[in-house]
């Protein structure tokens, strides 16, 4: 049967495992060509966090909102804006945030933008599972196709930083 009479047909009726072979048999995926190079950006940066009013809820559960704005140096020499939800529990110390912040500045170089999404738990003062990651896709201008993971290490309240990327390689 024809590649395209196979993909009229999945337009038509629900797709069985047999008919997803066959198409892919047949159709031809394109392959990423872009060259990936990882590096490792290092630095500090300075954090102002305020809490947020608006949108507050009330009742059993109620989460802390907050800005964030930061300024970073280093590798990475810029700005950053975002919003962090946060709850802590009756337990001293256990809680957990997310948060969005978007970064403009210059990576090694290289001047864009690009978003970070953190995730983390805490239980009794013990930093569990901390994540902080590139969203894919989102990165601009000399940035665009940036991925990667960010590291944060606070000590005697200094707060630096480990960017852990890989980018296209510039035009």
């Amino acid at each position: 049967m024809p590649a395209r009479t196979l993909l009229r047909a999945a337009c038509l009726w629900p797709l069985s495992p047999l008919m997803v072979s066959a198409l892919s048999a047949h159709i031809p995926i394109p392959q990423r060509k872009e060259v990936q190079v990882n590096h490792l950006a290092k630095g500090t940066f300075d954090v102002k966090v305020v809490p947020l009013t608006e949108g507050v809820r009330s009742g059993v559960w109620s989460p802390q909102r907050m800005s964030i704005d930061k300024r970073f140096q280093g590798d990475l020499e810029g700005t950053s804006q975002g919003e962090m939800i946060a709850a802590m529990t009756e337990v001293k110390g256990s809680g957990g945030y997310t948060a969005i912040e978007q970064v403009r500045g210059t990576l090694q170089g290289r001047s864009g933008s690009f978003l970070l999404q953190h995730s983390a738990v805490m239980s009794k003062g013990v930093p569990g599972e901390w994540r902080v990651a590139v969203i894919p896709d989102s990165g601009t201008e000399g940035l665009k196709g940036l991925s990667g993971q960010l590291t944060i290490t606070i000590k005697d309240g200094q707060h630096s930083y480990v960017l852990e990327y890989a980018l296209p390689e510039a035009p």
